[in-house]
């Protein structure tokens, strides 16, 4: 018996051994297996990672330094819902809700609290928390919200930063500005400048530490993100706002109109200082989405008798005074029948009369009077005056500028005929605008331009501005004498609406047929038009040049430069004259006696300096050219003392004396936050000027 019973506790001494013999093999066997067998092991990329740096995308700024396109900061919220404790979650879940619902104000307090529920059932770890991406502001009020306020690891909350472009203004220049969406396709400096504006995204090695928490590593090589440049354009922002008002309530006048476009240049230097597109829905809404100005290439009409003007004076055809006969209104030429608006004709006249007038069979005449023995002559002209030169413009989208010639097939009889008011040759307006504004500076034709410089910080690093196509159009006989005739079509013509006795205004109505598959006029007697009006002011001394063209849908009735067109060329003008002070000399209280020292802000000066460089001062600070700067009247009579201000990136700049908009387009550039109390300019800074101080940091500013 003893010996059985010997025999059983050796057994299960046995089994025992066994067992534990066997759960030792197992583990040893899993050591090596995880060691050196398993694909999952732990290796150097599960610690270490280099983690991608994106860089800020770059703004788009007007001539004065306004922010036309801005990237701001924005958040995208997820919440993990299994990290929360059940205690903390049934006691503050209510509370979370109703804080949800304040701050999205998208649904309701109980919808929210269902969402929550049903997120944290299901174990959704990665639950999108809103119906869209919120600022900085609304992130740190999100923070102290119930359950989320305990962090990521215990309430949940996970933050995605990302950047989302802004448009201070609104749509103001919209077309111009352009877009870029996710697939790369866009329109506009957006779209043109993207490898530019987009930066060059950097990298970094970081390692893991507890509780899944990445961070750099000290001395590891590292590629820092660069930040896009800032591109400064032309536009002025008082004028591109006058040219999108007036253009937009002249086409709302008439549910037959279907778009048009206004641009205003810069007569000396080419640039573009504002641009409007306006295509009008079905709905009375408007789209700004067609670039009319720069990719609508059509023909004309009376605005191109301009050029078969110069081109028969600078040949010795014709003067202003040679007189040619409008008849009665009709005349045939080549097969066709050639038509003035006036009923019953304008008779005899001169040329300087038939230009006024826009007598389309007196243009006809001289045209084909003048090179009817060689009409490759008049092409060849017309050539000559870089009319259809490509203009190469800085932005995408240029239409094709072309003039029919004799050698095509589709020239006939009538084709002289036509070219000499406005048929027979496709320009966009741009390139009619292009061709006045070489007539307003003096025969020289420049280039149309859309960007200034490229900056960082303010300061220029590329700069682009004027560049000349032709050196001279014409001789400056005939520049005089079309001149001459341009003034007279507002004194004594078409235009007549636009003279005004403040300031003279020059330039030619043109009417012209869109045809729509080779035809002006459907089976239905349906037409479609064009109205322009193109020039520039003052007529004396020519500052900004201007072209106005209106398209209408298909109509039976008749639609005119000079009563369409005109008024809104007029208008901008008028808003152009009252709000630059280069026209009109300031106003004083009688007594009042301007400072010669006034206290002066510190800020961008850029390009075209500071306000300041037009004060009624004896002695005014130089500030064109400069980046950001400080200026010091001091307390004597001396010339004010212009200093640059000092920007080093990591490192707080010194923005004293700053207006609020300066100091925070300066400051939110550099990458940090700011907050600010008070009214004025700045009068101290936290932390101080000079102060290291990493990207995203916090700068409090106080305002007196």
């Amino acid at each position: 018996m003893e010996n059985n019973g010997t025999n059983k506790i050796f057994l299960r001494f046995f089994f025992v051994y066994v067992f534990f013999l066997l759960m030792g093999i197992l583990a040893v066997g899993g050591i090596i297996s995880v060691q050196f067998l398993s694909k999952d092991k732990v290796t150097a990329e599960d610690i270490y990672k280099e983690q991608v740096l994106l860089p800020l995308r770059g703004s788009i700024l007007a001539s004065d330094g306004s922010p036309l396109a801005v990237s701001t900061p924005v958040f995208e919220l997820r919440w993990d819902s299994k990290v929360v404790p059940d205690s903390i979650f049934s006691r503050d879940v209510d509370s979370l809700a109703l804080c949800l619902n304040r701050i999205f104000r998208d649904k309701s307090k109980s919808a929210w609290r269902s969402e929550l529920v049903s997120a944290r059932r299901s174990g959704n770890r990665y639950k999108l928390i809103g119906s869209r991406k919120v600022d900085f502001g609304e992130l740190e009020e999100i923070r102290s919200f119930p359950i989320f306020r305990l962090g990521q690891f215990t309430g949940g909350l996970i933050v995605n930063r990302d950047s989302e472009r802004i448009n201070p203004y609104g749509h103001l220049a919209s077309r111009t500005v352009g877009y870029l969406n996710a697939d790369g396709e866009g329109t506009g400096i957006e779209y043109t400048y993207d490898y530019r504006l987009r930066g060059e995204k950097g990298v970094q090695t970081v390692h893991r530490m507890l509780g899944n928490e990445w961070i750099p590593v000290n001395g590891a090589p590292a590629r820092p993100a660069v930040d896009g440049v800032d591109i400064r354009t032309t536009i002025d922002v008082r004028i591109q706002e006058a040219a999108e008002t007036e253009l937009r309530a002249q086409i709302a006048m008439s549910d037959v109109f279907e778009g048009g476009t206004a641009v205003i240049m810069d007569v000396k230097t080419g640039a573009i200082r504002g641009i409007a597109n306006m295509y009008k829905r079905r709905d009375g809404s408007f789209d700004e989405s067609y670039n009319y100005a720069v990719a609508h290439a059509t023909e004309p009409g009376s605005t191109l008798k301009l050029a078969a003007m110069i081109a028969m004076i600078e040949d010795g055809h014709i003067s202003l005074d040679t007189p040619v006969d409008g008849g009665n209104g009709e005349w045939y030429y080549g097969g066709i029948k050639i038509t003035d608006t006036h009923r019953g004709g304008y008779g005899k006249m001169t040329a300087l009369e038939a230009f006024e007038k826009s007598s389309n069979i007196a243009f006809a005449k001289m045209i084909t009077e003048s090179y009817g023995d060689d009409p490759a002559a008049y092409i060849s002209r017309l050539h000559n005056m870089k009319l259809v030169e490509k203009l190469n413009l800085d932005i995408e989208g240029e239409g094709y500028a072309y003039i029919l010639s004799p050698d095509d097939a589709a020239w006939s009889n009538s084709s002289l005929a036509s070219l000499g008011y406005g048929y027979a040759l496709t320009l966009t307006p741009m390139h009619i605008l292009t061709f006045y504004n070489a007539v307003a500076n003096g025969g020289r034709m420049m280039r149309p331009y859309f960007i200034e410089d490229f900056e960082r910080d303010g300061i220029s690093t590329e700069k682009f501005g004027p560049s000349v196509v032709s050196g001279s159009i014409c001789s400056r006989s005939t520049l005089n004498a079309v001149r001459t005739a341009l003034r007279g079509v507002v004194t004594d013509g078409t235009a007549r609406i636009c003279d005004d006795e403040r300031y003279a205004i020059a330039g030619k109505t043109g009417t012209a047929r869109v045809a729509i598959n080779g035809r002006y006029e459907d089976e239905n007697g349906y037409r479609q038009y064009q109205a322009s009006f193109a020039g520039y002011f003052p007529a004396d001394d020519p500052k900004y040049s201007c072209i106005v063209v209106l398209y209408t849908g298909k109509t039976k009735g008749n639609f005119y430069g000079a009563t369409w067109a005109a008024p809104v060329f007029k208008r901008i003008a008028d808003k152009i004259y009252a709000s630059h002070p280069e026209w009109n000399p300031p106003l004083y209280a009688d007594g009042l006696i301007p400072p010669d020292n006034p206290s002066i802000a510190s800020g961008l000066a850029g390009r075209n300096g500071m306000p300041v460089e037009y004060m009624p001062m004896n002695s005014r600070p130089h500030t064109k050219g400069k980046g950001w700067v400080r200026i010091d009247t001091g307390h004597g009579s001396g010339t004010p003392v212009v200093s640059d201000i000092e920007i080093d990136r990591g490192t707080v700049p010194d923005v004293s004396e700053m207006g609020l908009k300066d100091a925070l387009y300066l400051l939110e550039n550099e990458g940090y936050r700011v907050v600010f109390s008070g009214t004025g300019r700045v009068s101290s800074q936290s932390p101080a000027a000079g102060t290291a101080l990493g990207r995203g940091g916090l700068i409090t500013l106080t305002l007196k």
